[in-house]
């Protein structure tokens, strides 16, 4: 099927208010699988709707949730997302984080009680659009070993960073702490492909390529060690720092298996010209496109997200193609 950005936009929304989610919280997820859509990133766009969806069967959640923000003269932006999903807490938030970073030089978001199910590189472009250097971390349910370990400690963990540039997009990357997505070996099990090796280990803690025994055992962490220092930095500043719940303790609550993380988001925003004595903004950036300028010299060489943005002209021009079976799917949610 062949669907523009409004159609998808329409369908899950549809798809969302049909299985009983409010308003306020289908438009806001609905926007961010669109955003995804544009960009190419399939694992986070329509085929998540069906995980929303399983994420209502959690007693706790409140599918008309409407997030509540605090602000005060502090440089740490407060939104209880009410144990609604993450996309609705962070439209309500973004732009108090974006008002604290460019008065102070320097300001945090933390996200509480959310369910997020998301991709983080919409939030970050968002804050680079705005001229600031942004970071965000998040948590998810226990999928990952421990280095070393055998057994499900840590979340996929994600981090995204961007940086703004002028009269072009951001630089942005949006990676997991662990070598694959979570949806990525479910899109991998839904073709019925084997994974890459070193993705996962078994229930027994072996090496595994197939999708059911690597979604039943442990994912890995990238690069080893290194991989899972960073999985174990994102549960301390999701999780510990601003008191919302580790991987394990998030799984714990999952108590249907709908593999829908509840906890936290953490955000760091930087206002660029009040880093470095003197300089302003123009100047950040200036130095920054030095930088890029001698990576892209090299033959073989891009910028994080660039392909994501090659994939936006594209489907903003010629929509997007999802699976029959998805799109009926989804019908099937929005008229029940």
């Amino acid at each position: 099927m062949t669907l523009s950005l409004d159609e998808v936009f329409t369908l899950a929304r549809q798809a969302l208010a049909g299985q009983g989610l409010a308003e306020n919280q289908a438009s806001a997820i609905a926007r961010t699988i669109t955003a995804a859509e544009r960009d190419g990133c399939q694992s986070h766009g329509l085929f998540r709707v069906p995980f929303y969806v399983a994420a209502l069967q959690n007693p706790g959640i409140d599918p008309a949730a409407e997030p509540v923000v605090s602000v005060d003269s502090s440089a740490v932006v407060h939104v209880d997302a009410g144990c609604g999903f993450c996309p609705l807490a962070l439209e309500r938030g973004l732009e108090h984080l974006v008002e604290r970073a460019q008065a102070l030089g320097i300001a945090a978001m933390a996200i509480h009680r959310s369910y997020n199910i998301a991709a983080l590189w919409p939030e970050v472009e968002h804050l680079a659009n705005a001229g600031l250097i942004a970071f965000a971390f998040t948590a998810s349910n226990a999928y990952v070993a421990p280095a070393g370990g055998s057994k499900p400690l840590y979340g996929t963990n994600p981090m995204a960073f961007a940086w703004p540039r002028a009269q072009q997009p951001p630089l942005v990357f949006d990676q997991a702490s662990s070598v694959s997505a979570r949806g990525e070996i479910q899109l991998h099990q839904q073709a019925g492909q084997p994974l890459p090796g070193g993705w996962a280990i078994d229930v027994h803690g072996e090496a595994t390529t197939d999708p059911a025994s690597a979604l039943a055992g442990a994912q890995l962490a990238f690069g080893g060690y290194k991989g899972a220092s960073l999985a174990l930095m994102i549960e301390l500043l999701a999780g510990a720092l601003i008191g919302d719940l580790f991987s394990f303790e998030s799984s714990a609550q999952d108590v249907h298996n709908t593999g829908a993380p509840f906890g936290g988001e953490f955000l760091i925003a930087i206002s660029p010209g009040r880093c470095a004595p003197g300089a302003s903004n123009d100047a950040h950036l200036e130095r920054a496109e030095a930088l890029f300028t001698k990576i892209l010299s090299q033959d073989g060489t891009r910028l994080p997200s660039d392909r994501r943005y090659q994939a936006r002209v594209n489907h903003l021009a010629n929509g997007i193609e999802i699976p029959a079976p998805l799109y009926e799917e989804l019908q099937g949610l929005a008229s029940e």
